[in-house]
């Protein structure tokens, strides 16, 4: 399955360190990671993947040329943040680590596109009609590629 992770540009070490795990962990069961290809989450993500020999997939806002240098197949867009949807749609499920607004956007889209999302360590959403159980908030990388893994195989 492919899992899109999302979250901060700019992190913490202990951010960039779990969204490392996470990639890891995707890529020790066998999955292919969909991201905004840039740094921060993105970046350890793919960092984490490519350790394992997995693959990482980098659905850019701009050119070719800004993808961190752990991107395997990197697609440009030109098109900013209306990528974002794009960087959701083509995983089966999300894990977002922390994350500012453009995270926050990839989570709604993910919700209205009917990913399961899993969230370690970023926005919580509640109200205006959002389901308070949308995102499945958690407290590990593994708990949160669990998750996903339950969710998109419907258990």
């Amino acid at each position: 399955m492919r899992v899109s992770v999302i979250g901060g540009s700019a992190v913490t070490d202990a951010e960039y360190e779990r969204a490392r795990a996470v990639g890891r962990l995707l890529g020790e069961r066998g999955h292919e990671l969909v991201c905004g290809g840039r740094g921060g989450v993105m970046e350890a993500a793919c960092r984490g993947v490519q350790e394992t020999g997995g693959h990482a997939i980098a659905i850019l806002p701009g050119g070719r040329g800004g993808a961190n240098e752990y991107v395997d197949t990197a697609i440009a867009t030109r098109i900013g943040n209306a990528r974002n949807p794009l960087v959701v749609m083509n995983g089966d499920g999300v894990v977002a680590v922390d994350g500012g607004p453009g995270t926050l956007s990839e989570v709604g889209h993910a919700l209205d596109f009917g990913r399961p999302v899993a969230g370690l360590g970023t926005h919580r959403v509640e109200g205006g009609g959002i389901d308070a159980g949308a995102v499945e908030h958690v407290d590990s990388p593994e708990a949160a590629v669990d998750y996903v893994e339950r969710a998109v195989r419907g258990g």
